[in-house]
């Protein structure tokens, strides 16, 4: 199963992106979940999120969860930073950008295919993904009119339960965000879901028979065996396959793990000499089903009554200011 793993977009550029109505629609939709917020690099502290009326901290640990945040609003999400822990000028991590593409599908450089492939990934619109990032820069400074501090946007999606939010620090004290769905009908207990975050073209042959290969930004759940994936890992660069490790992870029956491959100079991958090992880092967030009993997940009836008590007080809010009528009850039947 592939998937390609949600980019913000940016609602400060509605001019551009709103033409379309089916669009419109889509980011302006109320949703009701459990977020996660990672970090992608050190961790983040000051963090907030707007849930409701109301803010709530939220502290981004580098690559690692922490308590998830419950959340109720538009799906357009607003992080926001305190501006006495924000550094002045926080260094851009290598974050993801045009895939590199391969020569040709067919590259004899391409790793020896075991008997059962699985099928080739679409490649996602390189100027797309890079005009991603663009935008985010180009939106956050507008929108910091009305919150000075904010520092990320991200579009969350309508159909979930549980989402992580992944924090890249990019330019002027923004953070990239990308939304990885973790709705256990998308990733299923006792599973790993790789991701390629890096801006390489990676190759990863899973428990000695199943090949994927993945752009930047593409996704792929694989089924353990007896609890463990043993993958090899290869990227291409210049053209040629590097092969860059191989290793085993293990991915217990109560528990989802995310295998994230991507390019970091973070202090998180660093030796006691300060040293990086490996041209691509790789990391596993795990979490157990206990951790979502903990904050049970809403069922959907409740997750409706949130979103339409929500929408009815922004209703009243916009008829408070527009002097726009209440829609008229229908008259009840005489006994």
């Amino acid at each position: 199963m592939r998937s390609n793993i949600h980019s913000t977009l940016l609602p400060a550029l509605a001019c551009l992106c709103f033409a379309s109505p089916a669009f419109a629609q889509k980011a302006t939709q109320q949703v009701a979940m459990k977020i996660d917020v990672v970090s992608w690099g050190e961790t983040i502290p000051g963090l907030s999120i707007k849930s409701g009326k109301a803010g709530v901290p939220v502290t981004a640990l580098a690559f690692r969860y922490s308590k998830p945040v419950t959340y109720v609003g538009p799906n357009i999400l607003e992080i926001s930073r305190n501006s006495a822990t924000a550094p002045a000028a926080p260094a851009a991590a290598a974050t993801p950008a045009a895939p590199e593409a391969p020569a040709d599908p067919e590259d004899p450089a391409t790793p020896p295919p075991p008997a059962t492939s699985a099928a080739p990934a679409a490649a996602p619109n390189p100027a797309a993904t890079a005009d991603s990032a663009a935008l985010l820069n180009a939106a956050i400074p507008a929108k910091r009119k009305d919150n000075p501090n904010l520092v990320a946007l991200a579009l969350l999606p309508s159909d979930s339960s549980h989402v992580t939010v992944l924090l890249a620090p990019a330019a002027s004290g923004t953070y990239l965000a990308y939304v990885i769905d973790d709705d256990p009908s998308k990733l299923p207990f006792g599973r790993m879901r790789i991701h390629n975050l890096s801006p390489h073209y990676i190759a990863m042959r899973c428990n000695g028979s199943v090949l994927s290969k993945l752009h930047t930004k593409e996704a792929v759940v694989v089924e353990p065996k007896n609890h463990e994936v043993i993958y090899e890992m290869a990227y291409q660069k210049d053209g040629e396959w590097v092969e860059q490790e191989n290793n085993i992870a293990t991915v217990r029956a109560d528990e989802q793990a995310q295998l994230i491959v991507l390019q970091s100079d973070a202090t998180f991958f660093a030796s006691n000499d300060g040293s990086h090992s490996g041209f691509l880092q790789t990391v596993i967030l795990r979490r157990s089903k206990k951790d979502f009993g903990t904050l049970a997940e809403m069922d959907s009836a409740a997750k409706s009554a949130i979103v339409a008590r929500n929408q009815a007080q922004e209703d009243a809010m916009e008829r408070k200011m527009h002097k726009k009528p209440a829609a008229p009850k229908s008259p009840k039947n005489s006994p």
